[in-house]
């Protein structure tokens, strides 16, 4: 695992820039402590990254569970009444683990997938725009339309011009140039601007800016646009910002209930960003799912046991990570690490970066995961791949991750009922030379009962004095909706005078006088 330093250690320090901002964002989001999300950062990266079977996924707080970790601490009313909740959802997550439920991961569509990522890179870049400009009254890592300072993200937006913040806004672009200059001319010219990232030098740059400017007038950043970190006053302190579970609560019915639904949710999460960072990996390493829920449970049981709020596999630092060229796992290991010792020995140094220049880190994110020429990619691939894409992205940005990832889904699976509607047989004049049309219908391997109105209104439109073949010899699965409609169209043939043949693997069988006894004795599997 070591062999991959040189490219895992510049990757994790990004990746620990990106993940600071938003362990802090989402505890504050989500009611928490701001010291649980940093405890489930560090558990995400160390305990998690130690335990998956990634190479390029990275774990932490989830700003998915935002709102349910909101509503979970008021309706249990204390945080360490929740913590056991997520101490029993983690339990849960590893039976799923070991049941092999991962699998549930592989059945969302490419679309939908691909229409996630797209639109968490959209939904990046709208939400960070305020914060690039030093407009900080939503927190950071929080993605869902409707936000928690009553604006939603595009009223957020219009509200920035109002508030913006003229150093915060001048060191966010100075970092956004020093990045893209790094990433598009400088990394190509020598190794060392490979292992000394473009983020690691407009962070620095940013806190050098700070402390120069701190009594600028209009230059200089206020306070509230930077890294907020706990500052312990001692060892003793850092230690004493623990919160422990209360188990003495682990018998109530809200307990098992929100345990349940954090287990379900964090896994679903899981689940989509290992097919989707699997998918980001230029590799093609494939995960394997099980194991990841099994980590992401012993990763949750941890969290909840010493104060951190729940963990999920997550987007947004996964594709950070592969941006910055990870090889191996040691950069998810690593980036928690630097999470641990950052707030552990130099809180005060990290209270001095500001927002904007880790708002421009993640603008660069987002793009990358948002380009114009996917969506054109999308477009020239056809409506079937289309439809479940725009639908995935624009619920995404218009409701949030999960309820955006259903609707695609959703539509994902309308277009497969309208294919398969579609593509149940095959039906074309085969034969008139002797005066009565003879028409062949040949049916597909599997005709289930999506397929009875197809298949009723080409029988329906059979003409008089007319021979039909059902050519069955590749059906492997015929509905039993499907062979009463026949046996009900072998009643009405009678009466105009079309003559019914079945080819079948048995061979040509001509008007058989029970069509449903027929197809039973000659089909044993359906």
């Amino acid at each position: 695992m070591f062999k991959y330093l040189k490219s895992d250690l510049p990757a994790s320090i990004v990746v620990f820039f990106v993940a600071l901002p938003l362990c802090l964002g989402i505890a504050l989001a989500s009611g928490a402590p701001l010291f649980s999300g940093l405890i489930a950062g560090i558990i995400g990266g160390i305990v998690v990254g130690a335990l998956s079977g990634s190479q390029v996924g990275v774990s932490g707080p989830a700003a998915g569970l935002a709102a349910i970790v909101l509503t979970a601490i008021s309706t249990l009313g204390s945080f360490e009444t929740f913590l056991v909740a997520v101490v029993l959802a983690g339990v849960l997550q590893l039976m799923l683990g070991i049941a092999k439920a991962g699998v549930i991961g592989y059945f969302f569509p490419n679309s939908v997938i691909k229409g996630m990522l797209t639109g968490i890179g959209i939904i990046i870049i709208l939400k960070q725009i305020p914060h690039f400009f030093g407009y900080d009254a939503d927190p950071n890592g929080e993605m869902s339309f409707i936000q928690p300072d009553g604006e939603n993200t595009f009223s957020e937006l219009l509200r920035t011009a109002e508030h913006v913040s003229l150093g915060a806004t001048t060191i966010g672009f100075i970092g956004l140039g020093i990045m893209l200059f790094w990433d598009l001319y400088l990394s190509k010219k020598a190794r060392f601007f490979q292992v000394v990232q473009g983020p690691l030098v407009a962070v620095a740059l940013g806190i050098t800016y700070f402390m120069l400017t701190q009594d600028q007038g209009i230059w200089a950043i206020d306070p509230i646009h930077l890294v907020s970190v706990p500052v312990p006053g001692s060892l003793g302190d850092f230690f004493g910002q623990f919160t422990f579970p209360d188990f003495g609560a682990i018998g109530q019915t809200e307990v098992w209930v929100i345990a349940f639904t954090i287990a379900l949710v964090a896994s679903l999460e899981t689940l989509l960003s290992v097919e989707a960072t699997d998918k980001l990996d230029p590799e093609k390493r494939v995960t394997p799912t099980n194991r990841e829920l099994i980590a992401q449970g012993v990763g949750n049981i941890f969290s909840g046991l010493v104060g951190g709020i729940p963990i999920t596999q997550v987007i947004v630092r996964s594709s950070a990570n592969v941006q910055s060229g990870n090889k191996s796992k040691l950069s998810a290991i690593l980036h928690g690490l630097f999470l641990l010792l950052a707030v552990l020995l130099i809180p005060r140094l990290l209270n001095k970066i500001p927002l904007s220049v880790l708002a421009a880190v993640l603008l660069l994110v987002g793009y990358k995961l948002a380009k114009p020429s996917l969506f054109f990619t999308m477009y020239r691939m056809g409506w079937k791949q289309w439809v479940p894409f725009a639908t995935t992205v624009l619920g995404i940005v218009f409701t949030d991750l999960l309820v955006g990832i259903s609707l695609g889904l959703g539509v994902g699976v309308l277009v497969i009922l309208i294919k398969s509607y579609q593509n149940s047989h095959f039906l074309h004049l085969e034969d008139q030379s002797n005066g009565r049309p003879k028409f062949k219908m040949t049916l597909a391997e599997e005709v289930t009962f999506f397929n009875k109105g197809a298949i009723i209104r080409e029988l329906e439109a059979l003409p008089n004095h007319t021979m039909l073949e059902v050519d069955v010899r590749k059906t492997r699965y015929l509905d039993q909706d499907i062979i009463e409609i026949f046996q009900d169209f072998a009643f009405k043939a009678q009466a105009k005078q079309i003559d019914i043949r079945i080819n079948s693997e048995r061979g040509i069988v001509d008007n058989p006088t029970d069509l449903m006894a027929f197809f039973q004795l000659d089909k044993q599997t359906i």
